[in-house]
């Protein structure tokens, strides 16, 4: 998650401190971003007590509401290995680029495990816990502090070959490995690990498929090297060509996901039974699906942008403060629209299965969360600003 920052051009160069920052990267990290709190507003706040991507019970709209999220965590993975590959081409040297990035894992996964839990909970109880998403960022980080030493465009290619390989593991049950079967879920699959009576880690995000996606991105940051005009046509072309190997296999529906689309009752079912790929574990589909878009977007966003991608921009320049920032404020919201009514205690208000009777439609969750986002502008901007004013090495870590 490191800022993506290049020089514009290969013919003009700069000090690597005063590299300007790829607008375009950072437009397409601030719009995840934004996007990634429609779908946290909507779990604390809405009044639907079933799977949304459920095409037996949903609603199109409430099924796009949740499907236009998946984009969040593929790309933004697939961006920090792109990050990570420009901190090098700006002038970072390979031990410190390594150091930085396994010191940085280890941060992310302890503020996974501690802060952004309680983000979540508000409260400190251990027994059950959830892996979020900075675990395998940071696992990933981690794994690619030692990667940074071989070709940037090996490190791309295992990453595409794990990215496109790994749904052959698909029909192995965790199980089979007997005392072993947690650490096949961390790895490879999901599920619950129970240490003891009482503690429980729900594992959502295996490792090895998001360091495959991060992987990708950092051999992916070696089209940067070239100029924008060369550039931006060969952006173009893999992001179409990936959309449309999408489509090609996902209408074939043999591989690339373990869960095949099928014909339901109408033809819109059917189109959205068709987009409904496996992001638990991230599927080679869902990857096409999402990270090709953000490639199209990518090249058509390298160019000079108006003032209205600015505050985007400002998003995407500080990712890693923008989510610390707002899982504690939509849950506090959450709580300031429940106690009214519930008198929710701080430390149990969890989403909406944990109060009867709570939630609501999703007119209210798209208003709460256009709220919480303009909320967080101002400390975003401010922290924006204070990271292009400074450069104490603290600040690279949030």
């Amino acid at each position: 998650m490191e800022s993506a920052e290049v020089q514009t051009t290969v013919d003009a160069p700069r000090p690597a401190s005063k590299a300007p920052r790829l607008d375009s990267v950072d437009l397409l990290r601030g719009i995840i971003m934004v996007v990634m709190a429609l779908d946290h507003v909507r779990d604390f706040f809405t009044n639907v007590d079933f799977e949304p991507l459920d095409l037996d019970r949903t609603n199109p709209l409430l099924f796009m509401t949740r499907w236009i999220t998946h984009y969040c965590a593929p790309n933004f993975i697939f961006l920090a290995g792109t990050g990570a590959f420009l901190g090098a081409a700006r002038g970072k040297s390979k031990p410190d680029l390594s150091r930085f990035l396994w010191t940085r894992g280890l941060w992310l996964i302890l503020l996974d495990m501690t802060v952004i839990r309680f983000s979540w909970a508000f409260n400190w109880d251990f027994t059950f816990n959830f892996m979020m998403i900075l675990w395998p960022i940071g696992f990933a980080m981690i794994v690619l502090a030692g990667l940074v030493y071989v070709p940037a465009h090996l490190v791309g290619f295992m990453g595409v070959a794990i990215v496109a390989l790994h749904n052959l593991l698909d029909q192995i049950q965790p199980e089979t490995f007997g005392a072993l079967s947690g650490l096949w879920k961390i790895l490879f699959s999901k599920g619950t690990i129970q240490f003891g009576p009482n503690v429980k880690f729900i594992v959502m995000y295996p490792l090895v498929p998001w360091l495959g996606v991060m992987a990708a991105g950092y051999g992916f940051g070696t089209l940067f090297r070239l100029e924008r005009d060369r550039r931006r046509p060969l952006l173009l072309k893999l992001g179409l060509g990936l959309c449309g190997l999408f489509v090609i296999l996902r209408t074939i529906n043999m591989y690339g996901d373990m869960k095949p689309w099928v014909h339901q009752k109408t033809a819109l079912l059917t189109f959205l039974s068709f987009l409904d790929c496996t992001k638990y574990p991230p599927s080679l589909l869902y990857a096409l699906m999402t990270i090709g878009p953000g490639i199209v977007f990518i090249s058509l966003a390298d160019r000079p942008l108006g003032r209205l991608a600015q505050p985007f921009i400002t998003f995407g320049r500080v990712p890693m403060f923008y989510y610390l920032l707002h899982a504690p404020l939509i849950h506090l919201l959450a709580v300031a629209f429940a106690w009214p009514n519930y008198q929710v205690p701080m430390g149990s208000f969890l989403g909406t299965p944990h109060v009867i009777g709570y939630g609501y439609g999703l007119g209210l969750v798209y208003a709460v969360w256009i709220l919480a986002v303009l909320l967080l502008y101002p400390a975003c901007r401010w922290f924006a600003d204070l990271k292009r004013r400074r450069k104490d090495v603290w600040l690279s870590y949030l």
